[in-house]
């Protein structure tokens, strides 16, 4: 099995080490935050005390980060990467990625984004979604790897088809969430139960199973232990506005969207499951 040096060991960092350790790789890793190595450490993976030359021996080094500007930054310090692939696994913006793709060369890299679509129970079984973007040999490369981190990898195109696909996804996380919730709270201030609307809406063409996975956590108002929050969702949504703008494509109905996520900062929502964007579609969600 490979050496693979994973960096960024949050949620969805650390359900992807466990993964790959399960699988028989040689994981090494870091976080700017050491702490949240602790449970990689335990199961056998190998602390990265210093990024520069951390990806000499890998076979990859893939991240788990924020955004496009943390990943460049932190890939950065790793140095010349000596013939080492580089598949950042986190949600950044396409031109972001090509910028990226441009600087990972430039330290004698290979490069491949591989963004997923899942969280952390999807990354503990294999199962994610990923969809890969760059050289279609590349990808064949690391195809074995990634199999162990997902049933079917897609090759999406080029560099940047990915981080689209990624960002359109994530969208349509964050319009989905939002209709859905509108929805639930006309339904309840009009008096119906929201078992009968939901026996019509399931058979419907309409339905995504995305209500059902949160209805329970909509209607209870509990928004703990999240796979993904709603800080993050808000972020990706974000940049999602803003590569439309670039791309010429018209998604000022989603500003609103956005400044609704917004009244979530500084409340414990913002750390909460994203589905807690249902909270603040209330009436009393303005005057926070």
């Amino acid at each position: 099995m490979p050496t693979i040096a994973l960096l960024g060991t949050g949620l969805l960092g650390v359900a992807i080490g466990h993964r790959l350790l399960e699988q028989g790789v040689t994981l090494k890793i870091w976080n700017r935050s050491a702490a949240k190595c602790e449970p990689l450490l335990k199961q056998g993976a190998e602390q990265i005390e210093n990024l520069d030359g951390a990806a000499k021996g890998c076979q990859a080094v893939i991240t788990v980060l924020r955004d496009g500007p943390v990943s460049a930054e932190v890939i950065a310090e790793l140095g010349d990467l000596d013939a080492v692939c580089c598949l950042p696994m986190g949600t950044m913006g396409i031109s972001e990625s090509r910028q990226l793709e441009l600087q990972v060369q430039g330290q004698q890299g290979f490069y491949l984004e591989a963004p997923v679509l899942g969280s952390k129970p999807e990354a503990l079984k294999g199962t994610l979604l990923v969809m890969a973007g760059g050289d279609a040999a590349i990808f064949q490369q690391q195809l074995p790897l990634l199999r162990l981190l997902s049933a079917d990898p897609k090759w999406m195109g080029p560099t940047g088809s990915a981080a689209a696909s990624k960002l359109a996804l994530n969208q349509l996380i964050a319009s989905l969430t939002h209709g859905y919730s509108l929805a639930l709270r006309l339904v309840q201030a009009s008096g119906l139960e929201i078992e009968r609307f939901m026996e019509v809406l399931r058979p419907s063409a309409l339905y995504a199973p995305t209500v059902d996975k949160k209805l329970d956590r909509m209607l209870s108002n509990d928004f703990t232990n999240p796979n993904f929050s709603t800080a993050l969702l808000r972020k990706d949504l974000q940049l999602f506005v803003r590569e439309a703008a670039l791309a010429g494509v018209n998604a000022e109905a989603l500003e609103g969207l956005v400044e609704l996520l917004t009244l979530a900062k500084g409340t414990p929502l913002d750390a909460g499951d994203y589905s807690a964007l249902h909270a603040l579609t209330a009436d009393s969600a303005k005057d926070h």
